[in-house]
């Protein structure tokens, strides 16, 4: 199910995104950035997190690293490298733990570069 969600966030593939995540799900982004927050439900990790990170870079591409699970929980890493929409280049390291229940996602804690990801995202921010 993670395998099949982060392969789905790289290609942009908006159905099969909607359709890991469980009803009540949540996201939980680390930091004190504008983006950090735990997101609650689809409609709020998709159209509020995802699509806000997506709205701060020109271009990103998502590469899987290790995926190493244990019952429900997941552990996965991934790539996102991009730019910026003024062009700096982003690259972060992700680690995302996922609980998987009945087939969908109910829980994300991801852990990144914020310091990174604030530069870049949020030039002037804090």
């Amino acid at each position: 199910m993670v395998i099949r969600y982060i392969e789905a966030a790289r290609d942009g593939d908006s159905a099969v995104i909607r359709d890991s995540f469980a009803p009540g799900a949540t996201w939980e982004y680390p930091g004190d950035l504008p983006l950090s927050g735990i997101y609650h439900g689809p409609d709020a990790i998709i159209g509020e997190f995802l699509a806000g990170a997506g709205n701060l870079l020109a271009e990103v591409k998502l590469e899987l690293g290790a995926v190493v699970a244990e019952g429900g929980v997941v552990a996965a890493e991934w790539a996102a490298t991009g730019s910026s929409k003024d062009g700096t280049p982003y690259r972060n390291q992700n680690i995302g733990l996922f609980t998987v229940r009945d087939g969908k996602i109910v829980t994300v804690r991801e852990y990144t570069d914020t310091r990174h990801a604030g530069q870049v995202l949020f030039p002037g921010f804090g």
